[in-house]
């Protein structure tokens, strides 16, 4: 029988390929190595320079990047050049450092993104790839014109960890059940899609490889309430937020805003945690927005 996951996944490159993209990887250190889709001319040109505003697509945790972007990558390589890694133990990503940290997702994506040319660059991050993105513009700011974050604070604190009665987030996002895996795809869908256990079982197979890795990312992503503090970010923040996300509310969102500063603006969408070619619309007209404004 045929693998739906990897079938699903073999059509999303189809369509980001049809985008003009290209499958590469860069080895940013011994040992440590990001797999990334990018734009065809960025392999052929010796210079590495991008030929047109650069974005960043950062995926969440239940799925790689062609998994997460293929339609906004047809969108928006129309007027930029697209950008869609792997983070490290995702897809082909890799590394044999022991460092699980956001921070070292972002050096790593950074680094990657200083080997292909590229100096300038807005983030665009979804859920634990939203958390990468505010950890590149925290670390790399000379680097972020501008940064587009969906679904994620700037920092994951324990006091997230309970909310669905869980003892941690690994339950939720780390499913190794058919009935574990439908429970994250009924809070992270607006839309819910019924499907029978054999494709759900396809997906864990597939998507969640590298478990022992994976559960410690999560591990290292949660810190202590008591000891946070808002990093300050120089940058224009477009948070992009889905009226119905069940993970962060729409009034979390809200919340967060002016604690970034004035730099940030908010648009939420409604029906906005729907997994269709639509959505992509709307994160394209920010995207567009945000590259735009010198």
């Amino acid at each position: 029988m045929v693998n739906l996951a990897v079938a699903l996944r073999s059509s999303m490159c189809i369509i980001v390929k049809s985008a003009g993209l290209v499958p590469h990887t860069v080895e940013t250190e011994p040992g440590t190595k990001v797999n990334f889709w990018l734009p065809k001319n960025s392999c052929e040109n010796s210079a590495g320079k991008p030929a047109k505003p650069a974005v960043l697509l950062i995926h969440g945790f239940a799925g790689d990047g062609v998994m997460t972007w293929a339609f906004q990558a047809c969108s928006l390589s129309k007027s930029y050049s697209v950008y869609i890694p792997d983070l490290l133990f995702f897809g082909g990503s890799y590394t044999d450092k022991p460092d699980r940290s956001p921070e070292f997702q972002a050096e790593c994506m950074v680094k990657a993104m200083s080997i292909l040319g590229v100096d300038k660059f807005v983030p665009v991050g979804f859920s634990y790839g939203g958390v990468v993105a505010f950890k590149i513009a925290e670390l790399y700011g000379n680097m972020v014109k501008a940064l587009v974050v969906t679904g994620a604070p700037p920092i994951m604190t324990d006091s997230n960890v309970n909310r669905f009665g869980l003892s941690s987030m690994s339950d939720v996002l780390l499913p190794k059940t058919v009935k574990g895996l439908e429970f994250l795809l009924s809070v992270s869908l607006h839309k819910r899609i019924w499907l029978p256990s054999w494709p759900l079982k396809d997906y864990l197979k597939t998507m969640f490889t590298n478990r022992k890795e994976m559960a410690e990312l999560l591990e290292a992503l949660i810190i202590n309430k008591d000891t946070t503090t808002l990093p300050s970010f120089p940058q224009r923040i477009h948070l992009l937020w889905g009226e119905n996300d069940l993970f962060f509310s729409v009034e979390f969102a809200k919340d967060l805003q002016p604690k970034l500063g004035e730099m940030t603006s908010m648009e939420s969408i409604k029906n906005g945690e729907s997994l269709d070619e639509d959505n992509a619309r709307p994160a394209r007209k920010v995207s567009l927005k945000l590259i735009r404004r010198d």
